[in-house]
């Protein structure tokens, strides 16, 4: 649409330019233009700071000054007239006028606007003055200004018992104390005025009445003002006439003193147990004896015993659950809560922190009352804070609400352990037996009244605190159904000495925390280990049996005593690992996994027995291990040498200038690349350590399996950042670690064995084919009389050759044109178990002494080339003799080849002694890796696994376990490739230098 020169486009064009113009020149005008040199600091004053005729501007936030006839009021932050002046204009603001009064009207009224004549003195404000019992008159009935102010006498006489109120504005009737016992509104002798009450002599009523508070953490007691005030009128009041908020500020006084009971003083709880005594003949509260009408409940008694009978007899009427329709997984606690002068205030919930000092989020705060999560939580806080948020004392009767099975809902009374309570001086609460316990019922949070000396209003010299409280839900034995006992409040007070509270802060803490009775589960456990301590026992015995017969010694002695006590500390860490682990699972399954609670966790004095149980298995273990580690970096082993020089050459003889003919030497370098392999293989394992640990780690941490261990019933393993967060149990933590270390570890070695070894690589075949591919057996003895043999003489003769012909070798032997590689003929066992006899042994051992250079004659010590020259020579001996003994040269050191009995096998020993002849087992299994990391797999992976566990159960952090873990592996690593080439080096006579 197009639109003339005069038409409404430009109409709107021109209003938008003109609203624009206007709406920025409003903008100039309310918010001016900022100069660059403009700062935006200036003095900062205080109210107080400010002068005797200046008041703080709230607004401008400094000191103005009053106008003409003014002063500071009392708040500092207005202007008052002088006196003698009356208001003319207030409006709240600066325009504040002040006009003299005339001479013969000097007095000011009470609202200070008008001026007025006094019938007496003046008072410093310029306000009139009354005579004590009078009350001061300015205005008649309708309001109107009198133009003589007139002091009236309050009727005291018996048809009105009236007298002046605090403000001296009004007559009111009496205290009703003062009536009924003077019949007048004066306390006269010998009538007792006291807290403000008249009373007559009481009787048998004890006349001498501690005011005092104790405060035992500082070992002091001093008077207290709000004792001296009110105890005795409030004890009066209560036993004299039933008052029933003095008799619930008589309670509260007891409480503020702690609960303390002292037979031979009648302080607050003293006075309230004399009423308590002496009015039994009133009936009971709700059938509860401790609950006498009138008062409240303190109290359960002073018998003996009582304390387990009331929260270990009766179960609560009610059940818990985590899951299912039904589910019951809050604890609904309620607290009636009274004023320090006995006034009821209100029934309220315990959510949103009331008993709970440190600050929180809603959400984190109310979760400890879920039912089965364990709460925590701690702060410290400032001292100013505290007298600020609680300058009065609140008491709490607290009670747990409960639905019985018709819908009808009731409140349970929660009794409370109070740690500061003194019976006759004693702390009985804090006796480690429960039949001495006193229980209780009301509490407090923060006391800071009973500490003020002189005079309420200034700050207390003393302020008492509960700096700990503790809920603890028992849960009762055999239940299914989620039933508990009724909980318990267990509270501790500290008090504090108000020197400096700005400088001042408390440590406080609110915990919630579940039991059961762990007895039977103890019961089982120590039935677990008694049986498999008997068969770890048994199975040690076998063990040194067969190691005995493998050093072939009959005798029993020293050695073989610590010998056994070796086998027993490796069988008996694995009785520990099985027991913990069962018993970790069962509490991660039982208690996650429930519906209708029936079990809950140990709390942290009850996890000791499984980490102790841990720490002797990962000792035992370790012990194990290192016994494993010393034999294997210790053991005999010799590379038997099957090559033969191929002809004879010409060789210079040095010293005497000619030749000879000599045979071909034999290369030393399949001997070194067989040495080099078996290093290499020395700490191959069937997993992966680092992929084990990180697999571990990742899991934990990044996908929140850890979250599996926290003490709450949650099976999630996320948790969002407003909620709380439980501790963790070390039962679940050790459980969840052991889960996913074996889970992890049993899948990496079946992966290994089924796929890895069978399609990629498998180091121990392979270094058996190496061994017959380089012509080379290797001789290896892990005990005196007992090692393996690895046969590796070549089916061709010969392998110092080149590659055209190794590469025919190879093919001859996959197309099965020459004999088997076995050692038996037309067998391919290559590997056996040996048991040698003890000649053979001796006759080893001398050729072995002058091979390690150890016993050689002194001549041929004396230099290093004959030294070196005498090593060779015993090398070449011992590759003979071993030669000669495996082809049946020695006949009185002969052997024979035969197959393990299947008990032997599973036994792990050898029933035949090598007594004439040494034996050799078949053995398909390639058992000589149990001299290598390779065949002690279980072992490692349960070392590793307890080592990192032990870690996180002392830290508390998996991250750094699993840091330390790897760095030890690295560690034993690093010391069994060196030790291990050391020892290789000196028993094969292979230069160390060429082992890589």
């Amino acid at each position: 649409m197009v639109t003339g020169s005069g038409g409404p486009g430009v109409a709107m064009a021109a209003w938008s330019v003109s609203s624009a113009a206007a709406a920025h020149v409003f903008l100039l005008l309310v918010f001016p233009r900022v100069s660059h040199a403009q700062t935006f600091s200036f003095p900062f004053l205080q109210p107080e700071s400010c002068g005797h005729n200046q008041y703080f501007d709230i607004s401008a936030l400094s000191c103005v000054p009053c106008g003409a006839n003014q002063r500071r009021d009392a708040r500092g932050t207005s202007c008052m007239c002088l006196p003698g002046f009356q208001m003319i204009s207030n409006n709240g603001g600066p325009d504040f006028i002040c006009k003299k009064c005339p001479e013969n009207m000097k007095g000011i009224t009470e609202d200070g606007w008008n001026c007025i004549s006094c019938p007496g003195g003046i008072t410093a404000e310029g306000k009139c003055h009354c005579p004590t019992g009078h009350i001061l008159v300015e205005r008649a009935v309708n309001g109107t200004l009198l133009s003589q102010a007139t002091c009236k006498l309050c009727d005291e006489n018996e048809n009105s018992f009236t007298v002046a109120n605090a403000l001296g504005n009004r007559c009111v009737r009496c205290e009703p104390t003062f009536i009924n016992t003077s019949r007048s509104c004066t306390c006269s002798a010998p009538n007792i005025l006291t807290g403000g009450l008249c009373f007559s002599n009481t009787g048998n009523f004890p006349s001498r009445v501690i005011s005092s508070a104790r405060y035992g953490d500082l070992g002091m007691s001093f008077t207290s003002e709000w004792f001296a005030k009110y105890l005795q009128s409030s004890a009066v009041a209560c036993w004299v006439y039933a008052n029933l908020t003095s008799c619930q500020a008589l309670g509260n006084m007891c409480v503020m003193n702690m609960n303390s009971y002292d037979s031979t003083t009648f302080d607050a709880c003293r006075l309230f147990q004399f009423i308590f005594e002496n009015t039994a003949g009133l009936r009971t509260v709700h059938s509860i004896s401790f609950w006498r009408q009138n008062l409240p409940w303190l109290f359960y008694g002073d018998q003996l015993g009582l304390a387990p009978q009331v929260l270990s007899t009766t179960p609560l009427p009610t059940n818990f659950s985590f899951k299912g329709e039904n589910q019951n997984r809050k604890l609904k606690f309620v607290a009636a809560s009274y004023d320090v002068r006995g006034n009821f205030l209100k029934w309220q919930t315990l959510e949103g922190g009331i008993l709970q000092l440190c600050p929180d989020t809603e959400t984190r705060l109310n979760a400890a009352y879920s039912f089965g999560t364990t709460y925590q939580q701690n702060c410290e806080i400032p001292l100013s804070k505290i007298l600020t948020d609680f300058p009065s004392p609140i008491f709490y009767d607290v009670y747990l609400e409960y639905t019985d099975e018709n819908q009808h809902q009731y409140i349970w009374a929660v009794p409370v352990l109070n740690l500061n309570l003194q019976y006759n001086k004693i702390l009985v609460n804090q006796d480690s037996s429960s039949s001495k316990w006193l229980l209780t019922r009301r509490i407090f949070l923060v006391d800071a009244l009973s500490g003020r000396e002189n005079d309420l209003g200034s700050q207390p010299r003393l302020i008492r605190i509960a700096t700990q409280i503790s809920l603890s839900i028992h849960l009762v034995p055999n239940t299914k159904n989620g039933n508990i006992y009724p909980p318990l409040i267990t509270i501790a007070y500290s008090d504090i000495d108000t020197t400096d509270p700005s400088s001042q802060s408390v440590k406080v803490s609110f915990s919630v925390k579940y039991e059961m009775n762990q007895g039977e589960a103890q019961v089982q456990t120590d039935i677990a280990l008694g049986v498999l301590g008997g068969l770890a026992v048994l199975s040690s015995l076998l063990k040194t049996a067969g190691w005995k017969r493998r050093i072939g010694s009959p005798m029993i002695d020293l050695q073989t005593v610590m010998k056994f006590l070796v086998y027993y500390a490796g069988d008996l860490a694995n009785v520990f690992f099985i027991i913990t682990v069962g018993t970790g699972l069962y509490w991660l399954i039982f208690f996650k996994a429930q519906k209708s609670i029936s079990v809950l966790l140990p709390v942290p004095s009850q996890e000791e027995r499984l980490v102790t149980y841990v720490g002797c298995a990962f000792a035992l273990k370790a012990l194990q291990f290192l016994h494993k580690f010393i034999s294997q970096i210790t053991i005999d082993i010799f590379f038997i040498d099957w090559e033969r020089p191929k002809g004879k050459v010409l060789k210079a003889v040095e010293g005497e200038g000619g030749v000879r003919s000599a045979m071909v030497p034999v290369s030393i370098w399949r001997t070194y690349f067989v040495a080099n392999e078996w290093n290499e293989i020395q700490t191959v394992r069937k997993i992966n350590p680092l992929f084990q640990i990180l697999t571990v780690l990742f899991f934990l941490e990044v996908v929140g399996f850890k979250n599996l261990a926290l003490m709450d019933s949650s099976s999630s393993l996320s948790r969002s950042p407003p909620s709380y967060i439980a501790p963790y149990s070390r039962i679940l933590r050790y459980a969840v670690s052991t889960v996913l270390w074996l889970v992890i570890g049993i899948i990496q070695i079946i992966f290994f064995v089924v796929f890895y070894e069978r399609f990629i690589e498998d180091k121990i075949r392979q270094f058996v084919d190496l061994c017959c591919m380089s012509n080379i057996s290797v001789f290896l003895l892990s005990h005196r009389c007992f090692g393996y043999y690895i046969h590796g003489r070549s089916v061709h003769g010969h392998a110092d050759t080149n590659m055209e012909e190794m590469n025919m070798n190879l093919k001859r032997e996959a197309e099965n044109l020459c004999s088997q590689r076995g050692l038996v003929p037309n067998t391919d066992g290559q590997t056996f178990q040996i048991a040698i006899s003890s000649q053979m042994r001796q006759h080893y051992d001398r050729i072995h002494e002058t091979l390690t250079r150890k016993n050689g004659p002194a001549r041929l010590l004396s230099s290093s080339a004959s030294t070196f020259e005498q090593s060779i020579k015993a090398y070449h001996t011992m590759n003979k003799f071993l030669g000669s003994f495996i082809d049946h040269v020695h006949k009185e050191m002969d052997y024979f080849i035969k197959d393990k009995l299947l008990l032997e096998r599973i036994l792990g020993m050898e029933f035949m002694e090598p007594m004439e002849k040494s034996i050799f087992y078949n053995d398909e299994g390639y058992s000589f890796s149990s001299v290598l990391y390779y065949g002690n797999e279980a072992t490692l992976l349960i070392f590793d696994l307890l080592f990192f566990c032990v870690v996180d159960l002392a830290c508390q952090n998996f991250v750094l376990a699993a840091f330390l873990t790897y760095l030890q592996q690295e560690i034993f690593r690093f010391i069994r490739n060196t030790v291990g080439q050391k020892n290789l080096a000196s028993k094969t006579l292979v230069d160390q230098r060429f082992l890589i």
